[in-house]
């Protein structure tokens, strides 16, 4: 087990007694200065093959943890397969006034309005270029500056800019913290803006896979609408899904905070709305699941329905480094008692989750 894991149960009193913001910056403060070992299954049954890479597990980290790149190889160490870095943006960013992240206890869930806080790509690109050569996936999530006048122009700059030293990109339409960027998902924008990454892809000498992350809340016709313009190759992923705007059924007296939910009660959402897209691509796009993940049980129904990759974050706040080491103990035995392989159990549910949910979303 690793030191990280051994030591969360003594700090967490000390972390939640902290405002959720102060905590997690701590956090990485004291993630760059601790021993970066892990304890974790290193199984081939766990590998995953997708879009180019070659992924030890399929267990990654998501992304606005790790904002500026300061910890990757921090996280690659605690044991996950890979791990996203950002929303990052062209200039630097404050992002929303403080407070802006909540923990709500009592659904185990988060929600945050942090509004694409960052140092910008020169900064997050120094840090990357600084660990170019090293072992891992690392993965960089693209966004827009608030106040751009062309947003496509500020995800073109990301292509640009870290091309050179991102394992993907995530092209992030969907948080619900930046006026106006859920537009982008429309068909028409939606294809305008591959259009133009591809574009300008192709004018880099290293081509990083892209994939385009989604938001739960969006109807049928939305969903498909973003299959279809997702085809052909004009995307090579598709992350399911960013925070939530519902509140349906929380407990916490934080629930009406504004921003995105993230934590156990998106699952069951973004688990249909994974199963959905998988139907939609007829399992030809390679689909990432997140949302709600926060045992080995979840994990599994990702991978049911339709996820070749799962990520998550928001349970780590509750649950600590150790549940690293227990989803992915928790997929070996799956994998045994199926008598299968991970890609055998993608998608073998998707049709009952995607029209009537599941009982283990």
């Amino acid at each position: 087990m690793s030191f990280a894991s051994i030591a969360f149960p003594y700090v967490r009193p000390f972390l939640h007694a902290l405002d959720a913001e102060t905590a997690h910056l701590m956090t990485l403060r004291a993630l760059n200065i601790m021993p970066a070992t892990g304890s974790v299954p290193h199984d081939p049954r766990l590998r995953v093959s997708a879009f180019g890479l070659e992924f030890p597990n399929p267990l990654g980290l998501a992304a606005g943890f790790d904002k500026n790149a300061e910890v990757p190889d921090a996280m690659l160490a605690m044991g996950f397969g890979f791990t996203e870095i950002g929303t990052v943006t062209p200039r630097p960013q404050a992002g929303n006034p403080r407070p802006r992240l909540f923990r709500l206890r009592e659904d185990e869930a988060v929600i945050n309005r942090m509004g694409f806080n960052n140092e910008g790509h020169a900064a997050v690109l120094r840090r990357l270029a600084a660990r170019k050569g090293r072992a891992g996936i690392v993965g960089v999530n693209i966004g827009a500056n608030k106040e751009t006048e062309d947003r496509i122009a500020d995800y073109v700059k990301g292509i640009e800019t870290f091309s050179d030293v991102a394992s993907y990109f995530t092209v992030n339409i969907s948080s619900p913290n930046t006026p106006g960027l859920r537009a982008l998902q429309s068909r028409a924008e939606l294809e305008q803006l591959l259009a133009r990454l591809n574009a300008a892809r192709t004018q880099q000498a290293k081509r990083p896979a892209m994939l385009l992350k989604i938001a739960p809340d969006l109807r049928q016709d939305e969903l498909e609408d973003i299959a279809a313009a997702c085809a052909g190759g004009a995307v090579d992923g598709i992350i399911v899904s960013n925070t939530t705007l519902s509140r349906e059924g929380l407990a916490s007296p934080l629930a009406q905070e504004q921003g995105g939910l993230s934590g156990q009660p998106l699952l069951a959402l973004s688990t249909q709305q994974l199963a959905r897209m998988f139907l939609l691509t007829e399992g030809r796009i390679p689909l990432v699941g997140v949302g709600g993940i926060h045992d080995a049980a979840s994990a599994i129904a990702k991978i049911r329905a339709g996820a070749s990759l799962i990520q998550l974050y928001s349970a780590l706040v509750y649950k600590g480094p150790a549940l690293v080491r227990d989803i992915l103990r928790g997929l070996l035995v799956e994998i045994t008692r199926e008598g299968a392989s991970l890609s055998a159990l993608r998608g073998k549910d998707a049709a009952a989750i995607a029209h009537h949910g599941s009982s283990g979303t």
